[in-house]
């Protein structure tokens, strides 16, 4: 630590004990967010090299299509980052699993991932559905 309390990255040290009710019911939303985020794009993936369409496929592409508008209004940040911060968390949801620099690079490398999968799914067309 170079100051007291403090990482190299200038977050303050905060441990799941010393935060608010608040800062843990967002960590807890955001992680449960960010798993249903990872899914839907799995499931985009599978989907297009399974050449599979579902309506829990464009439920998956629509609720990243709100992720990615969310993202484009904080600037690549998460736009709740700021009210986080008020309740006692100031500690970027990505920073809580991956080093500064790779979390701050999850962003843009999961909105590239995640837009040529739809873009896959729009090229790739659905295959022939065998039937017994």
């Amino acid at each position: 630590m170079s100051e007291i309390g403090r990482t190299p990255s200038s977050h303050p040290v905060v441990s799941w004990a010393t935060l608010g009710g608040r800062a843990r019911a967002w960590r807890v939303l955001h992680a449960a967010w960010s798993v249903a985020q990872l899914w839907c794009l799995g499931d985009i993936w599978v989907s297009v090299l399974k050449r599979r369409r579902s309506r829990r496929l464009w439920a998956g592409v629509a609720f990243l299509c709100v992720e990615g508008a969310a993202l484009i209004v904080g600037r690549g940040d998460c736009p709740v980052g700021p009210m986080q911060a008020e309740w006692g968390d100031p500690v970027p949801f990505f920073e809580l699993v991956l080093p500064r620099r790779a979390a701050k690079a999850a962003v843009p490398v999961l909105a590239v991932v995640s837009v040529a999968g739809i873009v896959a799914l729009a090229l790739r067309r659905p295959g022939l559905v065998a039937r017994a």
